[in-house]
């Protein structure tokens, strides 16, 4: 409503005089009439015509008093309401002549208590209406509600859209709460369990602290539950790069597992399951002898129980053997030294079992504890007594597990398969693992939809010390995680969400603090995306990456994943101007004509090493190229000529060597180089030459200079870039 407009009700009467009554006319019609007009507009006088209605003033009292308040009630009506929207107009025909100035009346005149004598009409709508919308009557109070305590329980983490569903109180008020602490929040935030706990309490509410889900994990991995048995060695096959591991591991399985290996180099993790002559059970674990696998090599000797040390009889000692070692010290396992390729002219026992001693690996026939086995992968030689070797270890040892017991192990090798998804390999270091249990992996869950073995058949179920292949994972997980059967599916995904709540933690907090150390010079960077076929391989590339440093430029590895190349690693690389590595994988068709319209350039490796060189030279073209100077001559400047069309020429003395033209230059005034450009042209005898030699006089002009000086000296100079490399 405009503030500007007044309203006024004018009445057909004069409330200050006495009005007679007798010949009002109420029947069917109201008896009023409203009117709107301008504010402090002069109102017209108004002309008795036959439309005019009349008012016989009679001095009865009784209706008199019957006018008044029909007209206080009519008037209540159209104008006492909660959006003071007027209700248009309506007459009240009365007979005889009225002068309407006298009978105006407004609506603040109608509800001023002492001019209409509020006291004796009834008005009781009125004072309602205008008492409910300032206050309400008094001695009426708000009813209180009883504030419900609720028990709040608190995990490690929380959202506060969570946490106010569980204190049943409005997730603005928690934001607001939070704010006033100076912290800005939303309703997907996560805060930790001591803020959730202050929170409750301020609240008016009972904190309980959840049970942390990794108490129930750590409890589980110490005592062994169920039907205990003895159980078959794991035994891991270490050594330097083709001393033959792989095909001593093949000559123990009648297989030829080295003649598939790209490069005949093992690049994966394999574990197999032999039988020895009294039936009994051996677990060999395979692993890469290239140095960039360090951390495959650390991985095995970390799940095994023995490790056989293969030393070719004709290398001896290498790198590669010397951190076998290592590893296989570090993780308290003890090794048997197998030497192979002992069928060769050109082996040397002797020198292998001394040069073992600075190790601390003794020979039995040396008065060491240290078993040493003479072998041939090649022959089939001593691999019985190989075998022999490593059963008496483990009896010595003792090795025991349960066979009843929720399985726990440990992953061996983790890919995703184009048409079964996520695949890993599992060990089974503990209890009895069947077809359609539930577990916890790394970050992820899962349910056992199938199980096959190491030579390819399905099976059931997996007893300790089998290594089994696995599909029902919802993600693929990272060589060497924890694997434990739940009860049901609700404890592996509670358990999961825990790990993976502690996992974003732990990488947030190291990402704050490894900040701090950051390097603060520019280098130019290398962006690489790196597939690869399995987790194994796609570590062991992406470690010996990150390795290959040089002060000015760095590999930046963006993406590092397992599976086939698809369409948004191709986008990627294009996006931010990567090189894409596909190792032991190709991309789909889909990836492949992708990368085709869009220019990216796709490189495929089976071996690894090939890979590494790759990135070297990549890296390399990014260093900024040596410039190579050869200083061919100078000529000193004896006078400065003017010449039409060619412009200052410098009548120059060649002193050393000699002036080439379209060399560099440099014009060395006073030992200070003031300009270095290009000689344009050599002016020799008014004839132009390619080249003066010592002792000769000639004109130069420099490109792009001609503010030469007597006495400067220029000098002819050749410049070479040089590529670096690292």
């Amino acid at each position: 409503m405009d503030k500007n407009k007044k309203k006024t009700l004018t009445i057909s009467s004069d409330l200050k005089k006495k009005i007679d009554t007798s010949s009002i006319s109420t029947s069917g019609k109201k008896s009023f009439s409203v009117e709107k007009r301008k504010p402090f507009k002069p109102i017209k006088q108004y002309n008795n015509t036959s439309s005019t209605p009349n008012v016989n003033i009679n001095p009865d009292n009784k209706k008199k008093n019957f006018a008044r308040k029909f007209i206080e009630q009519q008037a209540t009506k159209d104008f006492i309401k909660k959006d003071n929207k007027p209700t248009g107009k309506s007459k009240l025909k009365l007979k005889g002549p009225v002068d309407k100035r006298d009978f105006k009346l407004t609506v603040s005149r109608a509800l001023n208590v002492e001019e209409i004598e509020i006291k004796q009409r009834s008005l009781a709508s009125v004072k309602r209406a205008r008492l409910k919308e300032k206050k309400k009557p008094e001695g009426e109070e708000k009813k209180e509600f009883k504030k419900v305590i609720k028990e709040v329980k608190i995990p490690e983490q929380i959202t506060i859209q969570e946490l106010s569903n569980r204190m049943a109180e409005k997730s603005n008020d928690i934001i607001k709460f939070l704010f006033n602490m100076k912290v800005v929040a939303t309703i997907n935030h996560n805060i930790d369990k001591d803020t959730a706990e202050y929170i409750v309490k301020e609240f008016g509410h009972k904190p309980i602290l959840e049970d942390k889900p990794s108490i129930a994990i750590s409890k589980s991995k110490e005592k062994f539950e169920g039907e205990v048995k003895n159980r078959p060695p794991v035994v891991t096959i270490m050594g330097h790069v083709d001393h033959g591991k792989t095909s001593l591991l093949d000559s123990l399985r009648d297989t030829n597992v080295v003649s598939g290996e790209h490069g005949g180099i093992t690049q994966h993790i394999g574990a197999y399951q032999v039988k020895t002559d009294g039936n009994k059970m051996i677990t060999f674990i395979d692993t890469p002898g290239h140095a960039a696998f360090t951390e495959m090599r650390a991985r095995g000797s970390k799940i095994t129980d023995i490790v056989v040390l293969v030393v070719a009889a004709d290398d001896g000692i290498k790198p590669q053997t010397v951190e076998a070692i290592k590893h296989a010290k570090a993780a308290k396992v003890p090794i048997i030294v197998a030497i192979n390729k002992c069928d060769l002219p050109e082996k040397n026992i002797s020198k292998i079992k001394n040069e073992m001693m600075q190790y601390e690996l003794i020979a039995e026939d040396l008065s060491g504890d240290t078993l040493f086995v003479e072998v041939s992968a090649l022959k089939k030689l001593n691999l019985d007594k190989l075998k022999e070797s490593i059963l008496l270890q483990s009896e010595i040892l003792d090795l025991k597990a349960s066979f009843s017991d929720q399985a726990r192990g440990v992953v061996i090798e983790s890919k995703i398969d184009k048409g079964k998804g996520p695949v890993s390999t599992i060990l089974v270091s503990n209890g009895k693992l069947k077809k359609g249990d539930y577990f916890i992996c790394g970050d992820t869950w899962g349910k056992i939809r199938a199980m096959i073995s190491y030579d390819g058949k399905a099976i059931n179920e997996a007893l300790p010390s089998m290594p089994v292949e696995i599909l029902g994972m919802n993600d693929s997980v990272y060589a060497g995680a924890g694997f434990l059967v739940t009860n049901d599916e609700n404890e592996a995904k509670k358990m999961t969400e825990f790990k993976q709540m502690n996992s974003d933690k732990t990488k947030a907090l190291v990402k704050d603090k490894t900040g701090l150390f950051e390097d603060t010079k520019n280098k130019d960077e290398l962006n690489i995306i790196i597939k690869s076929d399995v987790q194994g391989s796609n570590e062991a590339l992406k470690m010996a990456i990150n390795k290959i440093s040089h002060d000015e430029v760095e590999a930046k590895i963006i993406l590092s994943d397992i599976g086939m190349i698809n369409e948004t690693d191709v986008s990627l690389a294009k996006a931010s101007n990567a090189i894409l590595i596909g190792f032991n994988v190709k991309p789909n068709r889909e990836a492949k004509k992708l990368a085709e319209d869009q220019k990216v350039d796709i490189k495929y490796f089976n071996i690894i090493y090939e890979a590494l060189d790759y990135v070297s030279k990549a890296l390399s073209g990014l260093l900024e190229p040596d410039i190579k100077e050869t200083v061919l001559g100078s000529a000193e400047i004896q006078k400065v000529f003017s010449v039409s069309n060619a412009g200052k020429i410098a009548g120059s003395k060649v002193m050393n060597g000699e002036i080439k033209s379209k060399s560099k230059a440099r014009i060395i005034r006073d030992g200070v180089v003031v300009y270095t450009g290009e000689i344009m042209t050599i002016f020799r005898e008014k004839n132009q030459v390619k080249e003066v030699g010592t002792g000769l006089e000639c004109g130069i002009s420099i490109k792009d200079f001609i503010d030469f000086k007597e006495k400067d000296v220029i000098e002819s100079f050749l410049a070479e870039e040089v590529q670096r490399t690292i």
